[in-house]
């Protein structure tokens, strides 16, 4: 094979298809058009279909609460504000997630302290989250990542013997479970995404989780400007704000919630079967399975990629000539979060990060390798395909190795 033959140079794609997302019809244009004739779109008493839609979220994750607000980002924030931390305390997280996970603490008035990830799932080490501990630790941010559940048992029993918060990033873990129980539903709190990328979305939006009363009466307080319960309407108890979400994005997501377990475990299912046909490939490894996931959003299917069965070819490249193949993919993250210019040079502006707080000598050396060795994603709505569509993606794969170990380039 000649690297004439590779679509990136002109070749014929491996699969010319097209993976729509979002996946929707008529419902939820009616369900839209309905609010919209109704002429009540905001959502000022945080009710109505808003309230509707918090309940089947709440009970589609087996918690007492959901809180619906604006974004993921701020989700989290709330959560951990909630959760009781104070100016300088400090928050344990993963560097290789969305730059939200770090900025919320930031803004928070706490101090992200990085602790590296696992090589098999890409999700925080308990062992480093542990020597990451400190007299100042108020809480621990698991990222589901990828919507691979961590090992909520271990970071269950640090956060027990150390007295910790465990606020759990769900964002990509929608639908997933950890050992039967949802994600999102095992600590202190869970945060979603309902962003348009994410496996139940709404263009735009977030929700948290909780079974604690004190927690929820927080959370509803301080997206709803500071107001509470019983009070009247220009009467403020906490520095809130109003980060509502209105009716409109609510009858997207109940019609959306509708598709999500379907979805969920067809996800799954061609994770399963990818793996399976992925790891036969010389220098391919899925992340693995097996660590009390019992059901997997696949919101990214990730494999890690040594260059030295393809050439030594670098990972952008391979990357590169993988999407030109026609599989919905990606290089995922460029470098880690505490590698990013706003932790580097500590452009916190008005936040309260105390001056001893150093990022430029920080190295998680599980992340760096991922970042700029290793991973590649799938994204999550080429994983709703057919069985056929997976079988493709892996004959991408093994079409561009077999012409880079030509050596025809």
């Amino acid at each position: 094979m000649k690297h004439e033959e590779l679509a990136l140079f002109g070749g014929p794609k491996t699969i010319d298809k097209k993976f729509p997302w979002p996946v929707y019809d008529e419902a939820e244009v009616n369900a839209v058009a309905e609010v919209v004739r109704g002429g009540a779109w905001g959502n000022p008493d945080c009710g109505g279909l808003v309230a509707a839609f918090e309940k089947e979220f709440a009970d589609f994750c087996g918690t007492r609460y959901a809180l619906a607000c604006v974004n993921g980002s701020v989700a989290l924030r709330l959560a951990l504000m909630a959760c009781g931390v104070k100016p300088g305390d400090e928050v344990i997280i993963p560097p290789y997630s969305f730059i939200a996970t770090a900025s919320i603490v930031v803004e928070a008035n706490c101090i992200p302290v990085f602790a590296d990830i696992e090589q098999d799932t890409y999700n925080l080490d308990p062992e480093a989250v542990e020597k990451a501990i400190t007299p100042r630790t108020k809480a621990i941010i698991p990222v589901h990542f990828a919507g691979q559940a961590c090992n909520m048992d271990a970071l269950g029993n640090i956060a027990r013997k150390h007295g910790l918060r465990i606020i759990e990033d769900a964002c990509h873990g929608h639908g997933g479970e950890y050992k039967g129980r949802k994600l999102g539903s095992i600590g202190d709190a869970g945060c979603f995404s309902f962003q348009s990328s994410k496996n139940l979305n709404s263009g735009e939006g977030g929700i948290v989780v909780t079974n604690d009363d004190t927690i929820a009466g927080l959370v509803d307080s301080l997206r709803n400007v500071g107001r509470v319960k019983g009070g009247q309407w220009y009467e403020h108890h906490f520095l809130g704000c109003n980060y509502r979400i209105t009716q409109l994005q609510a009858v997207l997501l109940q019609q959306q919630l509708k598709r999500l377990d379907s979805q969920t475990r067809r996800r799954n299912d061609n994770g399963l079967y990818l793996i399976s046909l992925l790891e036969k490939i010389p220098g391919i490894s899925p992340l693995t399975r097996g660590h009390g996931e019992t059901l997997h959003t696949y919101h990214i299917f990730i494999f890690r990629y040594d260059k030295s069965f393809f050439n030594g070819t670098p990972k952008k490249d391979f990357a590169g000539m993988l999407a030109a193949e026609g599989v919905p993919s990606f290089k995922g993250y460029p470098e880690p979060l505490y590698k990013q210019q706003v932790f580097q040079k500590k452009n916190f502006m008005c936040y309260a990060i105390p001056d001893h707080v150093d990022y430029s000598g920080i190295c998680c050396p599980v992340t760096e390798v991922a970042c700029y060795e290793e991973a590649v994603w799938i994204l999550q709505h080429a994983m709703l395909g057919s069985k056929e569509d997976m079988e493709k993606f892996a004959e991408a794969i093994l079409k561009i190795q077999q012409v880079l170990n030509t050596g025809a380039m």
